[in-house]
């Protein structure tokens, strides 16, 4: 049987080699079902992430925190200057 198997691919080899283009690639079986593979990783990721998006819970606005009484102004405790010459000065 093995005789008779390598007598066929001895003839059917010519008959591939006349028929192949070199200037023409294609991916071929093995290019298709890495693509699917990769298709179908990316669909399981997708679904994995919608499903753990599902079990996150917060609430959209922040909770309303007491205000600090306001501070006094900067210039509350100072003397008022009429003519402001020492604020050029400097």
């Amino acid at each position: 049987m093995t005789s008779t198997f390598g007598t066929a691919a001895a003839q059917l080899v010519p008959l591939a080699v006349k028929d192949l283009d070199e200037n023409k690639v294609t991916p071929g079986l093995l290019g298709f079902v890495i693509f699917a593979f990769i298709g179908l990783a990316l669909w399981w990721l997708m679904k994995n992430m919608a499903k753990q998006f599902k079990k996150i819970d917060f609430d959209e606005t922040p909770p309303e925190e007491p205000q600090a009484p306001a501070a006094p102004p900067a210039t509350a405790g100072a003397p008022a200057s009429g003519s402001g010459k020492a604020e050029r000065e400097e």
